[in-house]
């Protein structure tokens, strides 16, 4: 038949009787015909505790010392599947990171994966053996352990499915889907039965939990046939794909929001060339991600005010780390806000159908939430927002745009 890559997060291994329940998952697919790699998560709050344990030992821990900690709960899980999956007649064994192995670059914590020598398990797939690997996890250039950062087991899935060219990637979470709210907000938001990979991305990185926006962009990049499915139901999930041909019946296909965000200002700098690329250039240093940024200038266009957004952990380190940099910016003040959320509308009917800024700005408006940076791609657009109004936004949006209707 085919060749399936299944991935599962936390909490669909988190306890025994869910590895069980796991292990008669790929037992069908098995029992289908098909050749069957696994790809797991830790255990449900193990990565945390491991995290927690390495930052009370030394809170300035050495990266490589830290992947080695982190990486160990996935040891844990394919070991308890590949058991399970043996106990109920299947030929199964476990692989760990560097032995497959994923090779990564050497950046400790936030590596990214270069390339996947796939010779031995796709030889033992073809016997018929399922392949249980680890996910999050490879191996540097030195040898060292690494580990991919957050969301890195779906990066590992996706990366595995297209290094094995395998016909499907399986993504089983605690949703049965991809929805066009959370449903937790409102619960009238409806499962999509497909989404394309351009509305998956920016749903991701604008705060969808469902998958992390490296495996969307992998995903894309080498055309994986990707599905996102419910650890503890049969449903079919969703499909995300290239194209979408019913994409002009619906002006948008959902609404995302992230409350880890915080908003960072640069005061009164110099409206001159070159302050934008000093400041910049100094977070990318200290490997800080910058998402939304708005500059305004004053009247006599001598000086500027610069806002951006980071995520709500980096906060303290961007602010921090431009401080070094206060005589060369000549800033008034510098603040930072971490009570901001953002709210995104996504769809790739955007590029066709106009007005859709002015129905967001103007529910926005009447329910008296102010605008503190907005952002547009092609297919979204994002606002900050009060984080206290988040809640409201989402239903708000999700109400005007009828996203409630198939």
């Amino acid at each position: 038949m085919g060749r399936i890559v299944q991935k599962f997060g936390g909490t669909s291994v988190a306890d025994l009787d869910r590895i069980r329940a796991v292990a008669q998952r790929v037992k069908q697919e098995v029992d289908a015909g098909h050749q069957v790699a696994v790809v797991v998560s830790a255990m449900a709050g193990t990565t945390n505790q491991l995290v927690a344990w390495a930052r009370d030992i030394g809170p300035l821990h050495d990266a490589r010392e830290y992947d080695t900690i982190v990486a160990s709960g996935e040891q844990v899980t394919v070991g308890l599947l590949a058991i399970a999956l043996q106990n109920i007649g299947i030929d199964a064994r476990s692989w760990l990171g560097w032995q497959i192995p994923f090779h990564t670059d050497g950046v400790h914590s936030a590596a990214r994966i270069e390339h996947i020598d796939t010779a031995s398990i796709a030889e033992r797939l073809d016997k018929g053996q399922v392949v249980v690997a680890a996910g999050f996890q490879g191996i540097s250039p030195e040898g060292r352990i690494t580990t991919l950062g957050r969301g890195g087991s779906d990066t590992s899935a996706v990366a595995l499915a297209a290094a094995l060219e395998a016909n499907r990637c399986d993504i089983y979470t605690d949703v049965d889907g991809v929805y066009t709210t959370d449903p937790r907000i409102m619960p009238k938001a409806r499962k999509l039965n497909h989404v394309t990979f351009e509305e998956m991305l920016e749903m991701a990185s604008a705060g969808a939990k469902v998958l992390e926006t490296r495996s969307v962009a992998m995903a894309m990049r080498h055309n994986v046939n990707l599905q996102v499915r419910s650890s503890f139901t049969s449903d079919e999930g969703t499909m995300v794909v290239d194209e979408d041909n019913d994409m002009e019946k619906q002006k948008i296909s959902g609404i995302a929001y992230s409350r880890d965000e915080a908003k960072v200002t640069l005061v009164g700098l110099p409206d001159k060339p070159g302050i934008a690329a000093t400041i910049f250039e100094k977070l990318a240093e200290n490997h800080i991600n910058v998402d939304m940024i708005v500059q305004s200038a004053s009247p006599d266009k001598s000086r500027t005010d610069i806002t951006f957004s980071v995520g709500a952990l980096n906060a303290e380190k961007a602010v921090a780390c431009l401080k070094t940099i206060e005589s060369d910016l000549e800033y008034k003040d510098i603040v930072s806000d971490p009570d901001v959320a953002k709210v995104s509308i996504i769809g790739t009917a955007m590029r066709s159908q106009p007005g859709i800024a002015k129905t967001m700005f103007a529910v926005l408006a009447e329910k008296g939430i102010n605008l503190h940076v907005i952002s547009t791609s092609e297919i979204k657009i994002s606002v900050l927002i009060d984080a206290d109004y988040t809640e409201l936004a989402v239903r708000s949006l999700h109400d005007a745009f009828g996203l409630e209707e198939a």
